[in-house]
């Protein structure tokens, strides 16, 4: 499904059996994008996976903050 090397839609971005932006295209922006980092959270850099999730709550926090607001 996926070139490797594929610029525009690396391997982690098609981890799942639906790319991650068909699920999130219709969210709005702090949602997508807590579910885009919870979803690839440490498969681009394992290294990197307890700040993909601290990500994902900083977007989750956000939205929470605008509905109580």
């Amino acid at each position: 499904r996926t070139v490797l090397n594929d610029p525009i839609n690396p391997n982690h971005y098609t981890r799942y059996a639906v790319d991650v932006i068909e699920i999130t295209q219709d969210m709005n922006f702090c949602r997508g994008n807590a579910v885009k980092y919870l979803c690839r959270a440490g498969y681009k850099d394992p290294a990197l996976e307890m700040e993909d999730l601290q990500k994902a709550l900083w977007y989750v926090q956000r939205e929470i903050e605008r509905i109580t607001k």
